[in-house]
């Protein structure tokens, strides 16, 4: 499962969503997440489903390597699933001692994993069309503003894509550590929740021992290279926007354009359906 985790990876390709400025492709996840949030009807999903379905194939990213990184989360979605369908109050649709279940659970709970596994596929393709480098000069250039008011967007932008970067590394080394502990008779599939949480020590002592080797040797690294932040530094690849990428950003407008509208209209619509139906 470890290996699962696709959030910080970067999948080579030459296609139209690789090429994108990474400011576009920022701005986009952002609108896209943003807008997952704000959809409160079917047509919402649905054109959201197709925005997501397009991208998925303008990147040249095999959909299997994209929903391989459910996997990791499909532990958490089921939980946060379960406690919408029986905590959640309203017209309940069965009931059995303890346990209700409500209409009102199931759609939330459909509603929340849908989103929830929109985000992670729409931050996934983010980071497997976009390189670290890329990355940190699209977010040091998209929050160049904030510089003046002295907010030090170059380190933060550094420390992000170093995060992202070292999310693959850490879940390598995990992988590694869990194997060496199996290999000397470490189990850590039997036992309830407690006892498996206990198994995961020798696992966490070292990996926080080794992240923090590697954060050592890193800083390092960037002091015997003369690294002082960002006055004074230039860029080998300045950023410049090219006609794709405000055609992009045009798309982006459109499909939020879109989705209010529809959050505006279609339940009106709706009701209309259901009443020359009904």
């Amino acid at each position: 499962m470890i290996r699962d985790i696709t959030i910080g990876q970067y999948y080579p390709s030459e296609s139209v969503i690789h090429r994108l400025d990474p400011r576009v492709k920022l701005v986009g996840t952002i609108v896209f997440i943003i807008m997952i949030f704000c959809i409160n009807n079917l047509a919402g999903y649905l054109v959201a489903t197709a925005a997501l379905g397009c991208i998925i194939k303008l990147a040249h990213v095999p959909l299997k390597y994209i929903i391989k990184g459910l996997k990791a989360i499909f532990f958490i979605l089921i939980f946060t699933a379960l406690l919408n369908i029986f905590l959640t109050p309203g017209d309940a649709v069965f009931e059995w001692k303890f346990i209700h279940i409500t209409k009102e659970g199931l759609l939330i709970a459909l509603k929340m994993s849908v989103r929830f596994i929109y985000l992670i596929i729409g931050s996934s393709i983010m980071t497997l069309t976009t390189t670290p480098n890329h990355l940190t000069d699209g977010l040091e250039k998209g929050l160049s503003p904030l510089k003046k008011i002295h907010v030090p967007v170059h380190e933060i932008s550094m420390m992000m894509s170093i995060a992202l970067r070292f999310i693959p590394i850490l879940m390598e080394e995990t992988d590694k550590i869990m194997k060496a502990q199996q290999a000397r008779c470490a189990d850590f599939e039997s036992g309830n929740i407690f006892q498996r949480a206990k198994s995961l020590v020798p696992v966490l002592v070292p990996l926080f021992i080794s992240s923090f080797r590697r954060a050592n040797d890193l800083a390092m690294a960037m002091e015997a290279r003369c690294y002082h932040g960002d006055e004074g530094r230039t860029k080998m690849k300045p950023l410049h926007y090219y006609r794709r990428d405000y055609i992009a950003y045009l798309l982006i407008v459109l499909y939020v354009a879109v989705l209010i509208l529809l959050n505006i209209f279609f339940p009106a619509v709706q009701a209309s359906l259901f009443a020359i139906i009904f």
